[in-house]
Formats: C-alpha cells, structure tokens, sequence
C-alpha cells in the first residue's frame, strides 16, 4: 500500500514543488524553500504534531476537498498552508459519494497522522553528492534524488 500511496500522492503534487512529506495515513507536507529548513524530517513531524491533530469547533476542524485529476481520488486541506490528506476511493466504503463525506474522513486520517507522525517518504528535489564529485573534481554536485524513511533508517531510494 505505501508505494501505491506514494504514486498516488506524486500525481496529487504540482510537479513545481518536488519537496514533500508524506505520512503513514496519507497526510502530506508540500515546501515552497527547503532552502532555510535544517533538518526537513524534523521541520515536517514539528508541523504535524502541531497542525495535524483536530479539534472540532476551531480551525483545525476545517477542510476543503480538491477532486485531483492525474490520481484517483481526493487531496483534503486543512488549516495549514501547504498540508494535505490523500483519500483514494476505494477507502470510503459508500455509495453515495458527497464532499462532506470525503472531507470529514480526510481529516480523520490527517488526526491520526497528527496524533502519531510517522514519516514514509521524503521528495527532495537536489542534494549535495559530495562523494561522487570527489571524483570528477568539483565540491558539489546537484542530482534529482527521492529519500525513503521510515523515521529510523534513513536511504537513498
């Protein structure tokens, strides 16, 4: 399920911002400038914990549902620039198919990555090799690069 979540979740994502986080339920972070950010895994499980959880009756109660057109499914906004849940529709086991529906459980999954953030990939859009341009003379050398996490063991994917 991860990597078909992961596919989903590329497709939900304007290919124009290629920094992202996306969470064990679904819940994704999209960065406009890694550039000021230390550590993005850190950066990402801080806004989580703190944006993610709801609380019915305040703005983190908020949603708007956005119906993607290259994935399946739904991207769920909530009360933070930038944060989404992915909803596929073969979760929502109902005939009758409304946005209050698909909203609510969005932010149901959203509530669970609040409450306990998990990070499963991480998309960058460069990284410092410094190994490899070692070799050919340079000090640095920019690559597009995808890093997978699983918040104990990080690697080059």
């Amino acid at each position: 399920m991860n990597q078909t979540l992961i596919e989903h979740v590329k497709l939900a994502i304007n290919p124009k911002f290629q920094d992202w986080v996306l969470f064990q339920n679904g819940s994704y972070i999209v960065f406009n400038n890694t550039d000021k950010i230390e550590d993005i895994r850190k950066e990402a499980i801080k806004i989580m914990a703190e944006y993610g959880p709801v609380n019915i009756g305040s703005t983190a109660g908020d949603f708007g549902v956005i119906t993607l057109k290259k994935a399946q499914g739904w991207s769920i906004s909530g009360h933070y620039y930038g944060m989404y849940t992915y909803v596929h529709p073969s979760e929502i086991n109902t005939l009758a198919l409304n946005e209050s529906q698909i909203g609510l459980f969005g932010r149901s999954k959203r509530d669970l990555d609040g409450q306990n953030p998990v990070i499963i990939y991480i998309s960058r859009k460069d990284i410092d090799v410094k190994l490899i341009a070692g070799f050919v003379g340079l000090k640095t050398i920019k690559l597009p690069f995808v890093f997978g996490s699983n918040n104990l063991n990080p690697r080059l994917i």
